[in-house]
């Protein structure tokens, strides 16, 4: 090959766009070839609350499926605190690599309104990854409250204003706000009791030294069975299977919902293809007839879909939830 004047060396036109498109390529193929690898380590999965709730049962049923199919260890690590938001923190400030991921709950979009200081906006900092499954809220009752449907419950509150009191997980949870939204919409009043966690919320529900609660079904769903508490209706827009028989609220008091759900977020900026392969296969368990058949025993819907997806689930959550914080003066504590 001949240099040209000035010592350029000439390449002959089809040599050189071949070149120029094995350039081009290079990105492409060095993302798909780490989409491809990933992952080639353990992988984390930070749970904001502490073992044993709805979040990290549901996160190590994922975690398990995605260590048989990835063949790499996907290790749940429960950091609890300030209402999930330290173990939020801690994914957010991590390498945004795939290696260190969130399952995240309906805390997430009710924290955003909730705290008024937070070092991160849930929105802007995390990428939305999959959907895992929706759970309903269960409206259940001490035995000795006489009310034995939504509406009796309805009518006693009101003739008894003040005296019912409404235990929940903490400020904020879940159970918490699913009452204050029934407690806006149906305008009775009462006193809400927070606890530090669902067990010992759930112990003074047993033992009558408080009345009503609007837990989650993974809680609830054995001392419903066993007798302890007596279930008024579930929360979500249609019944459950776990518990056909138990009506919705929203069928006596419509436009009622709210439910807990679960998914898997990202620090932002992690690769597209990382979350791409992860939203695959975590689709990948949810129709799976044994994976779904274990969160059909927790009561759970799978929430199938892209990424994007569940992150307009996440926005539009959080515009809820953000208005029931307003209207009812939530203060974290």
């Amino acid at each position: 090959m001949n240099p040209a004047p000035g010592g350029i060396v000439k390449l002959p036109r089809r040599r050189f766009l071949y070149l120029a498109a094995s350039a081009a390529a290079l990105p492409t193929a060095s993302r798909f070839a780490r989409a491809q690898a990933y992952p080639v380590r353990p992988v984390r999965l930070i749970v904001g609350f502490a073992a044993g709730g709805s979040t990290d049962i549901s996160a190590r049923l994922i975690a398990q499926w995605l260590t048989e199919r990835l063949g790499q260890s996907f290790v749940v690590e429960n950091r609890p605190g300030a209402g999930s938001n330290i173990g939020t923190e801690a994914v957010i400030n991590a390498p945004a690599d795939g290696y260190t991921l969130l399952v995240g709950a309906t805390a997430n979009a009710i924290n955003a309104t909730l705290y008024q200081k937070l070092n991160f906006v849930f929105l802007r900092d995390t990428i939305p990854v999959a959907g895992l499954i929706r759970v309903p809220n269960v409206m259940e009752v001490n035995l000795s409250v006489p009310a034995r449907t939504v509406p009796e419950f309805i009518a006693y509150a009101k003739a008894n204003p003040g005296k019912l009191s409404m235990a929940s997980g903490g400020v904020g949870a879940a159970s918490h706000m699913a009452g204050e939204l029934f407690k806006a919409m149906t305008g009775i009043d009462m006193v809400h009791v927070p606890y530090r966690g669902v067990a010992p919320a759930l112990a003074d529900l047993i033992g009558g030294q408080v009345q009503v609660m609007f837990d989650t079904m993974p809680n609830a769903i054995e001392y419903i069975k066993a007798g302890k508490l007596r279930a008024l209706g579930v929360t979500t827009t249609m019944r459950s299977a776990a518990m056909p028989e138990l009506p919705t609220v929203a069928e006596f008091l419509p436009g009622y919902e709210s439910s807990a759900w679960y998914g898997v977020s990202a620090p932002k900026g992690t690769p597209a293809e990382i979350v791409e392969k992860l939203n695959k296969e975590i689709k990948a368990g949810l129709s799976d007839p044994k994976l779904s058949a274990r969160f059909a025993e927790l009561g759970g819907i799978p929430i199938h879909g892209s990424a994007a997806e569940f992150g307009k689930l996440i926005a539009d959550e959080t515009e809820k939830w953000g208005r029931v914080v307003k209207f009812a003066g939530i203060k974290a504590e």
